[in-house]
């Protein structure tokens, strides 16, 4: 019998063991993480554990959402891709999946960004038309038109910020 092999048995007996010594209700679970070499890491576990439930004990117990981790990271990268494909109105998750969400938010920020675009579009166009008004006009206040001119270049700026 391998090594590992004989750590499992022996790993099993004594959860049992521990089992029947715990409060009613009470679940165990044993993790063993090897660094370097997942292939040899190890759950043991109740059947009727629920995993959610550990992960909340080790919260309790300081586990963070703050801490560096692969399983946050990737997660956290398909958060972004999520958004970013929503963004792009493109490659929607299956239906059902959790990343939808995410996707939905994208699609959505991206919409109220093309109508902000096209706001600002429509209000430089407005400005301009009203400082050639006014120039052609006479008799405003030059500090008017100065002000107007400022304005343009603001929306003209953030235009270009936005590809527009």
């Amino acid at each position: 019998m391998s090594a590992l092999n004989r750590f499992h048995e022996t790993a099993s007996d004594a959860l049992e063991e521990i089992s029947a010594c715990l409060p009613a209700g009470a679940k165990l679970c044993l993790a063993i993480y090897t660094p370097e070499k997942p292939e040899l890491d190890i759950v043991l576990q109740d059947k009727e554990l629920d995993l959610n439930g550990v992960v909340s004990t080790l919260r309790r117990r300081g586990l963070s959402i703050d801490g560096d981790n692969v399983y946050k990271r990737d997660l956290l990268d398909a958060v972004v891709g999520a958004l970013a494909l929503g963004a792009q109105n493109s490659n929607p998750p299956p239906a059902e999946h959790w990343g939808q969400r995410f996707w939905d938010i994208g699609r959505e920020e991206r919409g109220l960004h093309e109508e902000l675009v096209a706001a600002l579009k429509l209000t430089r166009e407005n400005l301009r038309a009203c400082q050639a008004t006014i120039r052609l006009a006479g008799g405003f206040d030059p500090a008017y038109v100065d002000d107007v001119q400022a304005a343009i270049a603001v929306a003209d700026a953030v235009l270009a910020k936005a590809g527009a």
